[in-house]
């Protein structure tokens, strides 16, 4: 039997958060009004409450949705077994996705909104695509934080700048390659200096 009244809820639940990402992208991220949204969908702003509890639990939806998209659309991205060429994919990938939506980025990766926090649920999906960049950089041997916290910082510093001061154009993203095969020759260098040390005090 179809659950007509859930159905609708979802729907509901769905229009209002699709409705947040329109103000958002149009008037920036810590604007949101629950009065304008609630305008937007049709309904008065008190309604609003009985399928969102807060204006943080909208966002909260709103961060789970862009983390879901980033796990899908992540996922499309297929290893080669090329690790330069693996990295430089998945890089350009991380910041193509960030890029087009800056809205969701900064909701994302940025904390944007004073004492927002996703809920653990929502959180877990961030943690999920960060468990698969940590497999993927195992699977070309690198395996310590250093290089995963070096690897996310190029990644979202790449972002901002084209953002910030090229939105709409490709002046940093057409660095990702080159910043790229910067890290990889630099984490390899890096761990062949730290196997070679080891090997020698072993001798």
């Amino acid at each position: 039997m179809r659950d007509r009244r859930a159905e609708r809820r979802e729907a509901t639940l769905a229009e209002i958060v699709d409705a947040a990402w329109t103000l958002v992208r149009r008037e920036g991220l810590a604007a949101l009004s629950m009065r304008d949204l609630a305008r937007l969908v049709g309904m008065q702003a008190p309604s609003l409450y009985s399928y969102f509890d807060s204006k943080h639990a909208i966002y909260d939806a709103m961060f789970a949705q862009g983390a879901r998209a980033y796990l899908d659309e992540e996922a499309l991205v297929v290893p080669t077994g090329d690790p330069l060429a693996d990295l430089q994919a998945g890089a350009r990938f991380f910041v193509e996705f960030c890029v087009k939506d800056p809205a969701r980025y900064q909701l994302m990766l940025q904390r944007t909104i004073p004492g927002f926090e996703p809920s653990p649920a929502t959180f877990a999906l961030s943690i999920e695509g960060l468990n698969r960049l940590e497999a993927r950089l195992t699977g070309m041997g690198i395996t310590d934080h250093r290089s995963l916290d070096l690897l996310t910082a190029v990644g979202t510093g790449i972002t901002d700048q084209q953002i910030s001061n090229d939105p709409g154009g490709d002046r940093w993203i057409s660095l990702v390659d080159e910043a790229m095969e910067m890290f990889f020759h630099h984490v390899t260098k890096t761990n062949k200096t730290k196997q070679h040390t080891r090997t020698k005090r072993c001798a």
